[in-house]
């Protein structure tokens, strides 16, 4: 039998041998020194049995008096999330009571001495892998949760994405550059964070939305390759995949074309899946463009392994006599349909559970519906509506039959592929429509510069520094709507990891771009004129990209909410439950900063 070493460190404590997930078969007869919180405490008959805790996973401690009648009686004063020192003897456990779940179930310690670091007010919930509590409870009371082993494992994922996404990027010579948190606001898509300045009254600061314009500067300044892991704000609502606050991994490249930065994007993705979680992705990626992945699948994050696929039926109506659809399609929309073959398990209850889902939940105006009996017949509230061509063109283009059920949305081609892809998903996913490849790796590419918006102005798709197509430059007078970007996304699974670009590195182009978003040219001076002065510098062609690491840790760790795998997250409504922020501020605070709070608006009345 050895003996872990119980000299005394500095603190007169003995010293920890192993983390509890540690201790094995290899260490029986050995003594050991475990440290760790109470998971569970057992009394059966005399002998105690404690499951002990750690961040590297549990390990049995058995207190039987006659081992150690001292330690079995202070074990029988332990409660759970008491921290705690046992030192015992490593020993097989029974044939009957090994325990397959655990990963040091086949092995026990038997406790020799124990003692006590700490007391512990009682858990709020059991510190299981699942436990049946509101998320509201565990943000609450977050300190617990982050005990419990599956978040452990998701904030042991994040950290080892961020060693190898920082090995690679090293190892293709880019450099890692921090950029400021204080900066200009400036339009990236969503709502900036204001910071007020004490400094110079009433101006304020912008917390960063993306370090996007910083990093052009440094490749205008000549750093050809840089990266950061980043923090980023934008005050919008919150979703399950998105967060006030949140991080990127970020990076630039000069000298480059769209290639080249693929290439790179590659190899960091693959590299991260290899070392994380020892999955190996094929490369090279598939690829769609935007306008099929919008045809076919309703989303530019598609989900290519669930086998069903959108139709456009607009043209089928453009001269209909049903004025539910033509009146859709002659106001600039769609008519879309989601075809189900074989849906016979799809009853009249869960379709119109399906119209209620998508009306409350979606927003949509309804869903029709038409439903091929085994006889061939058409069965729905809008069939008597339609011409023969018009049955005919439906069956041609969806090859309806016999079990068929189709799905219809006519409205803006946002809204009606935003609801039939949402449906596509679910449904795809429910009647087990899947293919067998356990990931779906792919570059969505061609994205248009502009859309339309509802007031009829252009707005970017994405940003508004990214560069067009050369070919397509002279459009920007003439058709800004058929302007091609050189724009990338990264989608694994039907998610969205980032997003990036080719940049505008000719002053003149930058200037179109905004004149045709309708910035004129003293307000385009006044918010970018920081911008133009460095392209017209000497700014190389440039592009890069930024991973959603947040979301990337969802993949993963194959978890479907993105506060399950940040530290310290905020709600729905944007509150930190732990620390009880956002709070009010003392007075003073507001007069130092010279500002003054007005009344809350009445609502109503």
């Amino acid at each position: 039998m050895t003996r872990a070493s119980s000299e005394l460190d500095q603190m007169g404590s003995l010293r920890r041998s192993h983390t509890c997930g540690a201790v094995s078969t290899a260490d029986v007869g050995s003594e050991v020194i475990v440290v760790g919180w109470v998971q569970r405490r057992r009394d059966h008959g005399g002998v105690i049995f404690i499951d002990l805790r750690d961040h590297q996973g549990l390990v049995q401690v058995v207190f039987r008096p006659e081992e150690s009648a001292e330690s079995h009686e202070r074990a029988g004063e332990i409660r759970s999330e008491y921290v705690i020192l046992a030192r015992g003897i490593v020993q097989r456990r029974t044939p009957d009571t090994v325990n397959p779940k655990m990963a040091t179930g086949e092995i026990e310690v038997v406790a020799q001495e124990v003692r006590l670091l700490n007391r512990a007010t009682p858990p709020p919930f059991p510190m299981e892998d699942n436990p049946d509590v509101d998320e509201s409870t565990r943000m609450r009371y977050r300190i617990h949760d982050l005990r419990r082993a599956p978040l452990q494992r998701n904030l042991r994922i994040r950290h080892e994405l961020y060693q190898a996404a920082r090995r690679i990027l090293c190892g293709r010579d880019f450099l890692e550059i921090e950029t400021p948190m204080l900066a200009k606001s400036t339009p990236e898509g969503a709502r900036d964070f204001l910071v007020p300045s004490r400094l110079q009254p009433g101006e304020f600061y912008a917390l960063p939305q993306s370090p996007q314009l910083m990093k052009q500067l440094l490749m205008v300044a000549g750093f050809d390759r840089y990266f950061q892991i980043v923090r980023c704000f934008r005050d919008e609502d919150q979703r399950a995949d998105r967060q006030l606050e949140f991080t990127q991994i970020d990076l630039e490249m000069s000298f480059v074309g769209v290639e080249d930065v693929l290439d790179v994007l590659e190899e960091l993705t693959v590299g991260v899946f290899a070392e994380v979680i020892g999955v190996e992705i094929q490369r090279p990626f598939a690829r769609i463009s935007y306008a099929d992945a919008m045809a076919r699948f309703g989303s530019d994050r598609p989900d290519t392994r669930i086998q069903l696929e959108l139709v456009d039926l607009s043209e089928a109506f453009r001269e209909s006599g049903f004025r539910a659809f033509r009146a859709v399609v002659d106001a600039g929309g769609i008519v879309k349909c989601l075809p189900i073959h074989d849906a016979q398990e799809l009853g009249r209850g869960a379709v119109d559970r399906l119209e209620k889902f998508v009306k409350k939940e979606l927003g949509a105006k309804g869903l029709a519906w038409i439903r091929v009996g085994e006889d061939g017949s058409w069965q729905s509230p809008i069939v008597k509506f339609f011409s023969d061509a018009e049955r005919a063109a439906i069956t041609q283009q969806t090859d309806a039959r016999p079990g068929s059920l189709l799905f219809f949305q006519a409205d803006q081609a946002d809204r009606a592929n935003g609801v039939l892809s949402r449906l596509r998903t679910d449904l795809g996913r429910q009647l087990g429509r899947v293919d067998d490849r356990p990931w779906d790796v792919l570059f969505v590419v061609d994205f248009p510069v502009f859309q339309r918006e509802e007031d009829g102005g252009l707005t970017y798709v994405h940003q508004p520094f990214v560069a067009p197509v050369e070919e397509d430059i002279p459009l920007l007078a003439t058709e800004p709507e058929k302007v091609r970007g050189t724009h990338y996304d990264v989608v694994v699974n039907g998610v969205e990891l980032g997003s990036g670009s080719l940049r505008n590195h000719s002053s003149d182009v930058q200037r179109r771009i905004l004149e045709v978003m309708g910035y004129s040219k003293e307000e385009a001076e006044s918010r970018f004129g920081f911008l133009f002065n460095a392209l017209d510098a000497g700014a190389p062609p440039h592009g890069g990209f930024a991973f959603g690491l947040d979301r990337w840790v969802m993949v993963l760790a194959n978890v479907d909410n993105l506060r399950d795998v940040i530290a310290f997250p905020k709600t729905q409504r944007g509150q930190d439950l732990l620390m009880d922020a956002p709070t009010v501020v003392e007075p003073e605070q507001l007069e130092e900063l010279q500002l003054r709070l007005a009344p809350p608006s009445k609502r109503g009345g």
